[in-house]
């Protein structure tokens, strides 16, 4: 599963940093501040955005937002790591793709 985090985590820093330079907002402290990471947690693997904590994800490979550092929000729900290529991760929550 580490290997999917990391594509997640890099298709979140990389659509991220492509918003920032559309807007106008591509100074390297904006960039390196949109790299994701992540971290094992007991129950969930948390993704950390710059020093934020933004995504977490459950064994089953779910996606969810969360409502404070290490608790998740299951009413925001961001599909699976195995469709992280329908949503485009570079606004402050992942947003599906239009057809």
């Amino acid at each position: 599963m580490d290997l999917r985090i990391q594509h997640l985590c890099d298709r979140i820093t990389l659509d991220t940093q492509h918003r920032l330079i559309r807007d106008n907002l591509g100074c390297q402290c904006n960039l390196d501040n949109a790299i994701a990471k992540y971290k094992d947690g007991k129950k969930y693997i948390k993704i950390d955005i710059g020093g934020s904590g933004r995504y977490m994800v459950d064994q089953e490979g779910n996606i969810y937002g969360i409502k404070a550092y290490g608790v998740i929000h299951k009413g925001h729900h961001y599909g699976t790591l195995d469709t992280i290529a329908e949503y485009f991760w570079g606004n402050y929550t992942a947003q599906k793709k239009t057809a």
